[in-house]
């Protein structure tokens, strides 16, 4: 699974660069143009791709605290 995320990551770095809709005045839904759309969309599928990146690729215990885990050990901090 964490070859998928890094492959979204890598999809939305690559499609962020929008070059071809610099010069485009078209609107969506009559009020909103396109580029801000575009960026709306890369935007909802960052989130979707880093919530997955927590969900599946994160690594186990990075986010553990330290002092919790000496004192479960029976250790002194």
């Amino acid at each position: 699974m964490k070859i998928v995320v890094w492959g979204l990551v890598l999809l939305l770095v690559v499609i962020h660069q929008d070059v071809w809709n610099w010069n485009n005045d078209r609107l969506v839904l009559g009020f909103l143009p396109i580029t801000l759309a575009f960026h709306a969309g890369i935007s909802i599928g960052a989130g979707i791709a880093w919530f997955l990146a927590i969900n599946f690729a994160w690594p186990e215990g990075l986010d553990d605290d330290p002092d919790t885990a000496a004192s479960q050990e029976g250790g002194a901090a």
